[in-house]
């Protein structure tokens, strides 16, 4: 792949990265809920999604989904309702400052964290159409797809975790004071819920 289109390409995963969704809203809760550095587990499920909807396209079955209604509709109300589930979750949570409570956000196995990550990303179906219009501006007929198609991956995916972690996951930290207190608990748990429910309202509508 040429520079230039690469530096094409970078510039705009960066602007895709720090546009905030609910990505970024799980990236956040995890960062308050289970601390900055276990919120990398998160992140990474939310990677492997990506790698799943970029193997989609490149096989060509994202052009199914796109041009099927019905699978494209089932796909997005499933993505909807589990955003609206994790939202009504994180909204309903009972604040506990007590020390046992924390400890038992911060245990959270990497493996759940990572399994949530990957289907808040993976139950989007938007993100494979947005991958059909984004990704063959920046191949080359001419060159060898396989190459490409990796060099594309890894990028989208190198740029998305230092967002996520070093933006997104950092900016979560300036919260943590209202952790300290069962109402900063709640208020914080209702603001998280609330997005995610609205991103899932949001995903159901457009």
């Amino acid at each position: 792949m040429p520079f230039s289109i690469w530096a094409a390409l970078l510039g705009a995963c960066l602007l895709i990265s720090f546009t905030p969704g609910a990505g970024a809203i799980n990236t956040m809760s995890n960062s308050l809920n289970a601390g900055f550095r276990r919120s990398i587990w998160g992140i990474l499920g939310q990677q492997a999604a990506l790698v799943v909807h970029l193997a989609i396209v490149a096989a060509g079955i994202g052009v199914l989904v796109a041009s099927s209604p019905v699978a494209f509709n089932v796909i997005r109300y499933l993505g909807a309702a589990y955003l609206m589930y994790l939202g009504v979750r994180q909204f309903l949570r009972k604040p506990d400052a007590s020390e046992a409570a924390a400890a038992a956000l911060v245990n959270e196995s990497p493996l759940s964290m990572a399994q949530r990550g990957l289907w808040v990303n993976l139950l989007n179906p938007k993100a494979i159409v947005f991958f059909l219009a984004f990704i063959p501006g920046f191949v080359r007929p001419e060159l060898p797809l396989w190459s490409q198609y990796l060099v594309i991956g890894a990028t989208i995916v190198g740029v998305d975790i230092m967002v996520m972690w070093f933006f997104f996951a950092l900016a979560a930290k300036s919260f943590q004071r209202f952790t300290h207190n069962e109402r900063g608990q709640r208020a914080l748990n209702r603001a998280f819920g609330s997005l995610f429910v609205g991103v899932g309202v949001l995903l159901a509508a457009i």
